[in-house]
């Protein structure tokens, strides 16, 4: 079977080098990089890496080298088209059929590159010639040079209705070519086909390698649409594809940012300006294949608004489209130009160093959503603080990842409560609203407030445990994460161990079969008190009848409390410094933290019984 190479490009973007890898290697971000233990031979130090921006794993140690598609070939033992298949599903993507019908399809997608380059071309020419005067004026009087004009290949559609079309018949190309790469128009009452693009300063679209794909052009003079893109065809599909991504990878990788702003002059006047890490959406809000294309370069993208309230809406839209998309440590910052002004504006008025501090100045997506929502009604009565709290909290559960999830809702409720305290005792109560993560219901109500760490670190330990040998399935997911943890209790290590062993061995094993297993393997005492209906009681999730993904779910949180350093951890803390020094500070620090602790207990335990979708009734 055969593949091309437009397909196995997609795939390689879209199947997340590091995320495949991370399912069966212990990666940690170092720079730019991943590094962790190489699976292709035992070794102690590190000296595997993943650069996820150049599509690429090596070892330093044994030398393996490859894409993610030589990854999966190798750990899992398939041949080349069965690895292609097995991460094309995984992304959600149709592998294309081998047959003289596809192999025509890839012939003639190929052919409309050459059609759109040769378009390309003659839009440039077009902005050089008499005829383009009146764009080149209106690109001069917007600060865009020749070097800018040539960077990002700017040209111009002339007003004659069949300029482009007669153009590109003289270097053979027919009229069906040109219309399925969108370059001319059929009329519904069966006139001639005509230009799609007419007096228009021209913007060509790239792909990530930086092959024309599609254009975007703004009218001179007056006339509806304003901007007009492309059509979609089989090379452009604009929520795929952002502006300016081909010209601002290389300064992406460099600075660690990548800047998001609204339209094309946006971002040529940001590269004149020297922040050529600039891109843009293609008018709409950024959908998900976008926001994957942003992360592979960085971590948290910079939006950049107009200082207007379409640029608040805009904001506020673009928080609310990607909240479902958040994971750990990959989310966005809002930059929100001065009143009136955009990215453009500002450069010409007064210069890149205003829009940098702009930049600097960029806010997290929790502050950005607070600011949005906290602007509509403040919060100057009860009433104004639970609407307030209820939008905040609706926000926070579109968001997907359990751990994620987590950590906005507490900094949400520590922002809604947040009070004077006495002296010295804000920094020591302010650093833990957002350290710790949303507790799960089962890990909060099986330990008694005054429980030492230890015993919450165990029990927590006990559920996680519980739900991967109720629901096996799940090991896939978190098998290394659990792999990597050392129980405080002897006998539930080695049952981990075994559990970890097994499931690795006998791939597809159920809930039932792996407890015969565990018990004719000499584990039937501590099973049965890790699965005992007192224990399970606390933990729904665990039980075997509880659906995989609300056991998922259950694991991931109570996995992110777990990992957090807790609030009891704090307040023991706190009292062994007033007992070291009894000073107002410290007393006052040791109050904020026990304040907080109660105050969290209430809010939580009135959250958990209206949100029912996380925390079901007990069944009796």
């Amino acid at each position: 079977m055969t593949f091309s190479p437009q397909f196995l490009d997609e795939l390689r973007a879209r199947a997340g080098l590091a995320d495949v890898i991370a399912r069966r290697v212990k990666l940690t971000r170092r720079g730019r990089e991943h590094v962790g233990l190489c699976p292709f031979h035992k070794e102690k130090t590190p000296s595997f890496t993943v650069n996820e921006e150049k599509g690429f794993y090596h070892c330093f140690g044994c030398g393996e080298h490859g894409s993610v598609i030589d990854f999966v070939m190798k750990t899992e033992g398939l041949a080349f088209p069965e690895a292609v298949e097995r991460l094309a599903a995984a992304a959600g993507m149709e592998v294309p059929v081998d047959s003289p019908e596809e192999r025509e399809r890839a012939r003639r997608r190929q052919s409309l590159y050459e059609v759109v380059e040769a378009a390309c071309v003659f839009f440039e020419k077009s902005l050089r010639m008499p005829e383009g005067g009146q764009a080149m004026a209106y690109l001069a009087g917007r600060g865009v040079d020749d070097a800018a004009q040539r960077r990002f290949r700017l040209g111009y559609a002339p007003e004659r209705r069949g300029a482009l079309k007669a153009a590109l018949a003289g270097h053979g190309i027919t009229e069906e070519q040109m219309a399925a790469a969108g370059l001319v128009k059929h009329p519904e009452d069966g006139r001639p086909a005509f230009d799609y693009f007419r007096r228009r300063i021209v913007f060509p679209i790239t792909d990530r390698r930086g092959r024309v794909i599609a254009f975007g052009g703004r009218i001179l003079g007056d006339g509806e649409p304003k901007y007009l893109n492309s059509p979609e065809t089989p090379l452009f599909t604009k929520g795929r594809v952002v502006y300016g991504l081909a010209q601002a990878a290389a300064a992406a990788r460099e600075k660690g940012r990548i800047v998001v702003a609204e339209g094309y002059m946006d971002v040529i006047a940001l590269s004149g300006a020297g922040i050529d890490e600039a891109v843009a959406p293609l008018g709409t809000a950024l959908t998900e294949d976008q926001m994957g294309e942003l992360w592979r370069l960085a971590r948290e993208p910079v939006l950049c608004f107009d200082g207007d309230a379409a640029g608040g809406r805009a904001a506020a839209a673009a928080a609310s489209r990607v909240l479902p998309l958040l994971k750990p440590g990959y989310s966005l910052r809002f930059a929100l130009m001065p009143e009136g002004e955009d990215p453009d504006s500002l450069i010409r008025k007064e210069g890149a160093a205003a829009v940098e501090r702009v930049l600097d100045a960029a806010l997290p997506l929790s502050e950005a959503l607070w600011r949005l929502e906290a602007r509509e009604t403040g919060a100057r009565t009860p009433e104004d603080r639970a609407a307030l709290q209820k939008r905040l909290e609706d926000h926070a559960l579109r968001i997907g990842d359990p751990m994620v999830r987590g950590h906005f809702l507490r900094d949400f409720k520590d922002r809604l409560w947040e009070r004077p305290r006495a002296t010295g005792a804000t920094g020591a109560a302010g650093a833990t609203g957002t350290q710790r993560a949303w507790a799960p219901v089962a890990a909060r109500r099986a330990a008694p407030a005054g429980a030492p760490v230890a015993d919450l670190a165990a029990l927590r330990e006990r559920i996680l445990l519980a739900v991967v040998i109720t629901h096996p399935e799940l090991c896939d997911d978190v098998g290394e994460r659990l792999g990597t943890m050392e129980f405080s209790a002897t006998e539930v290590d080695k049952l981990r161990q075994e559990v970890l062993k097994t499931v690795a061995e006998q791939p597809g094993l159920d809930w039932t079969g792996l407890e015969r297993h565990l018990k004719h393997s000499g584990f039937s005492e501590t099973l049965d008190s890790l699965l005992s209906a007192k224990a399970l009681e606390h933990a729904f999730f665990a039980r075997p009848d509880a659906a995989s993904e609300r056991a998922r779910e259950g694991w991931e949180e109570t996995y992110a409390l777990y990992m957090q350093k807790d609030l009891r951890a704090e307040i023991e803390e706190a009292g062994r410094r007033l007992a070291e020094d009894p000073s107002a500070e410290s007393y006052g620090a040791l109050c904020a933290l026990q304040e907080q602790e109660q105050r969290t207990r209430e809010e939580e335990d009135a959250f958990d019984r209206r949100v029912g979708a996380l925390v079901p009734a007990r069944e009796d």
